[in-house]
């Protein structure tokens, strides 16, 4: 009996140590991940075949990383895209990567970068929130939700979401 005891004292001691240093090190890998804050998309009709995706990206890191990528389940395609000025239109483009500077912040905004999604699999209802996951060059992935709304929230919500 004492026996049993010990042996499952030590395995039990094991198994914390083996997970405390998985989430030690889980840990240092994202401390340098950039943050997604305000992650919002507007409400479309039933009908609308597309949508966008706003947000705002910090890099609290030293180092830069880009943006490469975007994927979710709501939409066939997603794809990062910026409007750009040719003479006196302005017309959206899809773009392959972007910059995320060294402790900066790049802004995710109607009228210039956003993610557009294409092919919507259900319309984007006010109040209802589907998964999103950013590919960053040396991050990798990081999931958030998106919240889909009928306005742009208010510029001073503090409110963030990271994975």
């Amino acid at each position: 009996m004492l026996l049993r005891l010990v042996t499952a004292f030590a395995l039990a001691t094991a198994t914390l140590t083996a997970s405390a240093d998985e989430h030690s090190h889980a840990n240092h890998m994202m401390a340098g991940a950039p943050a997604v804050h305000q992650v919002w998309s507007r409400a479309m009709p039933p009908t609308a075949p597309t949508g966008a995706v706003y947000f705002t990206l910090s890099n609290p890191g030293d180092t830069a990383d880009r943006l490469i990528g975007v994927k979710t389940a709501r939409a066939e395609k997603a794809e990062l895209h910026t409007h750009v000025h040719e003479g006196d239109m302005m017309r959206m483009q899809r773009i392959d990567s972007i910059e995320v500077p060294a402790g900066g912040e790049v802004q995710f905004q109607s009228g210039g970068n956003h993610v557009m999604l294409f092919k919507l699999s259900k319309p984007l209802v006010a109040g209802e929130q589907f998964p999103l996951t950013l590919i960053f060059e040396h991050a990798g992935e990081v999931n958030v939700d998106v919240s889909i709304q009928d306005q742009a929230p208010a510029a001073d919500d503090s409110a963030h979401q990271h994975h």
